[in-house]
């Protein structure tokens, strides 16, 4: 097991455990295979009981993983034909979204994500994942010739949010945003979002207007980042796990709220311990509701999408002198 979080400790030692045993019975020449099998089967239950139970803390964990698959990674398994697109035709390209054209199942689509960096320099290159106004402009650019050429949209989302420097509010951050929310609204093609990693504020939106919108089982999806939600509401950001258990940012919270559509499985440990295996149980979802949007004229798939937002949200009435009328 490479790069284990703490609470995974546990199965670190067991197995360390039972490779020494199995190394000490090859060396010696001494039969201990009763003793490993009871110790493999003990290792197997810790593991289905660690990854069974997990904590809002311990998927915060498994979503920030520094080896979870990114969209890239996601797009080679995915798509066939890929052709990666640059720039944003207004001021640069930025490297925190990554998109282009490819084939789903011999489909042409366009695909869009956020793209973390595998190592210190690649994080700090692309900004952490944390796209500049025009990032956002350069996923729309790609969006828009997909809407023209009629091209069904992919897209994954894995970003703490939107960059907070001032040189991206200067440059129009917040109009970036919403200028996506608005023209994602009005595409007459099918649009599709994955939340791959964590879906952090406006920076997650931004890709996430979609017909369907889809979350990794140990995703994260919410309004602001934990930390930050702590430093406004407690003014003490080492209160972040208290507020992240108060936003209910898990996958099977957010599908609760009505927020996501279906939340897609893991491999047992987080999807970067097979990504070849996390990106066939995308594909096939991709692909299932694909099928089924495809079937929508252009003004179904607006109004789909615009009833699946407008629907969103709940709210409790209370009669003056009857608290119990709801």
């Amino acid at each position: 097991m490479a790069n284990e979080l703490p609470f995974e400790q546990p199965l670190v030692e067991l197995r360390g455990k039972i490779e020494e045993l199995k190394k000490f019975s090859t060396d010696k020449q001494i039969d201990f295979s009763d003793e490993i099998a009871r110790l493999e089967q003990r290792y197997e239950q810790l593991e289905s009981d660690l990854y069974k139970n997990l904590s809002v803390k311990q998927k915060m964990q498994l979503a920030r993983h520094p080896q979870r698959p990114t969209t890239l990674d996601l797009i080679q398994h995915i798509f066939t034909d890929f052709i990666e697109l640059h720039g944003d035709r207004l001021y640069g390209d930025d490297q925190a979204i990554v998109g282009g054209i490819g084939r789903l199942n011999g489909v042409p689509v366009t695909v869009v994500g956020h793209q973390k960096g595998k190592d210190t320099k690649d994080n700090i290159s692309r900004h952490f994942g944390m796209p500049h106004p025009e990032g956002f402009r350069k996923g729309l650019r790609f969006m828009k010739q997909a809407n023209k050429f009629k091209r069904p949209i992919i897209t994954f989302i894995d970003t703490p949010g939107a960059y907070p420097g001032s040189a991206a509010e200067e440059r129009g951050q917040g109009e970036a945003i919403a200028r996506n929310l608005m023209e994602m609204a009005s595409f007459g093609v099918p649009i599709l979002c994955v939340v791959v990693g964590e879906g952090g504020s406006g920076g997650a939106l931004a890709l996430a207007l979609g017909n369907r919108v889809f979350m990794l089982e140990n995703a994260i999806y919410s309004v602001i980042s934990p930390e930050g939600a702590a430093s406004i509401l407690y003014k003490d950001a080492s209160k972040s796990m208290e507020a992240a258990e108060a936003m209910k940012i898990t996958a099977e919270e957010v599908l609760k709220l009505g927020v996501i559509d279906e939340i897609i499985p893991e491999p047992k440990g987080g999807a970067h311990r097979d990504v070849a295996v996390q990106a066939e149980a995308i594909k096939r979802v991709l692909w299932t509701h694909l099928q089924e949007l495809s079937k929508f004229a252009e003004n179904e798939l607006v109004e789909d999408r615009y009833n699946k937002f407008r629907q969103l949200g709940r709210f409790t009435t209370i009669q003056e002198g009857n608290p119990n009328h709801a």
